[in-house]
């Protein structure tokens, strides 16, 4: 079934089989993790807002049309309760900076060699230290970062879900590389697809929940 296009087991689903839905959550359970984290910047509340999104998507399967793919149709709807999230906590600002001493520590601690033998704890302190300077830039530079650069959405799909122009997002993407610094960004390219993830437990948690709220409706 993993392979089964999304168009397919969502017919299935809207004919009643329910249980086919859970294959789509776990199919994009991270992605909608990680956009909506970049957004709210609390790991708990995105897992929350993951599930909100899922229940929601579902609820109104009916109002899929195809016109775009699922996935981006799926991700507008996380986005939309991010956003949402965001000014029920009247946390939407233009506020949010990111002084350049911030971005010279990550880029200081990055300057320290590790021996051949610890390159996996070089990986994970890489890791973590893309997650805190990424969590450092201002929310609109982040969810673009965070769908292009970790998601590897294109320009196009990253518009659409977030209801910019392709240039808003080339312009914020350039600006979100620009505060993390060239140093930075190079040096954590090759892991950054490995950063903010969402498996085992969180991930089950989330489609355990869904589900039997989803098997709950009539």
């Amino acid at each position: 079934m993993d392979t089964v296009p999304d168009e397919k087991l969502i017919e299935r689903v809207r004919a009643g089989e329910k249980g086919l839905y859970e294959i789509l959550m776990r199919r994009y359970n991270e992605r909608l993790y990680r956009v909506t984290r970049a957004i709210v910047r609390n790991s708990e509340e995105a897992a929350d807002l993951v599930q909100e999104a899922f229940v929601r998507a579902y609820t109104h399967l009916d109002q899929f049309s195809g016109a775009a793919r699922f996935s981006t149709w799926l991700t507008k709807i996380a986005v939309h309760e991010a956003l949402a999230h965001l000014r029920q906590r009247a946390r939407m600002t233009d506020s949010e900076t990111t002084t350049d001493t911030g971005n010279r520590s990550f880029i200081e601690a990055l300057e320290s060699s590790i021996p051949g033998p610890e390159q996996q704890a070089l990986a994970t302190q890489t890791l973590e230290i893309l997650e805190a300077a990424v969590d450092a830039l201002p929310y609109r530079l982040r969810s673009v970062f965070m769908m292009r650069e970790i998601e590897e959405m294109s320009t196009a799909e990253t518009a659409e879900c977030l209801g910019i122009s392709e240039e808003a997002v080339k312009i914020r993407l350039h600006r979100a590389r620009k505060l993390l610094r060239s140093d930075l960004h190079s040096r954590v390219g090759a892991v950054s697809s490995q950063a903010f993830r969402f498996l085992g437990a969180s991930c089950d948690g989330v489609v355990s929940a869904v589900m039997e709220r989803i098997q709950s409706t009539e």
